[in-house]
């Protein structure tokens, strides 16, 4: 039987290791986007890379209590409907379609855009676990960070066949919902102490950061 904890020991124990092989995916996933022949190959692996930083990061999270369960089950749950009215309603982020980019639909949405809140909130905060500022500003900190990634990833997501707005240049009302959705669930992710101490959470962060800007260099 496989025994999970065993498992994220190993995985705790051999840090440089497993950073020096997310860096090593990545460099290929850059790679693979940037060649036109093989690009379409890995738009399709988006994905699964998603659930694998996913699962790299849950692995490294220190107790999933049913507290803690329950509250990420609310952020994907959440995240989801608000992208499923927002993308058939044009209503919160303004009119946009998703690709083919992210997987599976249901009703027009990607059920993988739920994950991909849950992740990007999860080490957002945990970046913000970092420092010593007051519960608060770190929540607003968390909010501006994802803010900043969004804006960041806006410009490469129609190149990647994730989503593509109507209008020319992407809306206001899109990087204003992004901060509020951001800000009201880091605010839950505190207010019920949900721990984001994670040591690998920082590193998945700033990794994605800096292979969406490589992409934007390359493909923009």
């Amino acid at each position: 039987m496989i025994n999970i904890r065993n498992i994220a020991q190993s995985f705790r124990s051999n840090f440089s290791y497993l950073v020096s092989i997310i860096i090593i995916f990545y460099l290929v996933g850059f790679s693979g986007l940037t060649m036109p022949s093989t690009r379409p190959f890995f738009i399709h692996l988006t994905p699964f890379a998603l659930l694998l930083s996913s699962l790299v990061v849950g692995l490294f999270h220190s107790k999933f209590s049913a507290k803690t369960i329950l509250v990420f089950i609310f952020i994907y749950a959440a995240s989801f409907m608000v992208e499923l009215i927002g993308v058939n309603t044009g209503s919160i982020f303004g009119h946009y379609t998703y690709g083919h980019g992210l997987g599976i639909k249901l009703f027009n949405t990607p059920l993988i855009i739920g994950l991909n809140w849950l992740l990007l909130v999860y080490v957002s905060n945990s970046v913000m676990e970092r420092t010593n500022w007051n519960p608060l500003f770190k929540v607003f900190g968390a909010s501006f960070l994802l803010l900043t990634y969004d804006v960041l990833l806006e410009q490469v997501a129609p190149n990647l066949s994730m989503w593509t707005f109507s209008e020319s240049a992407v809306p206001v009302q899109n990087y204003v919902a992004w901060f509020l959705l951001a800000l009201l669930f880091s605010l839950v992710i505190k207010l019920l102490k949900i721990n984001t101490k994670n040591r690998i959470a920082p590193v998945v962060f700033g990794i994605q950061a800096l292979f969406f800007a490589a992409l934007l260099l390359t493909l923009n």
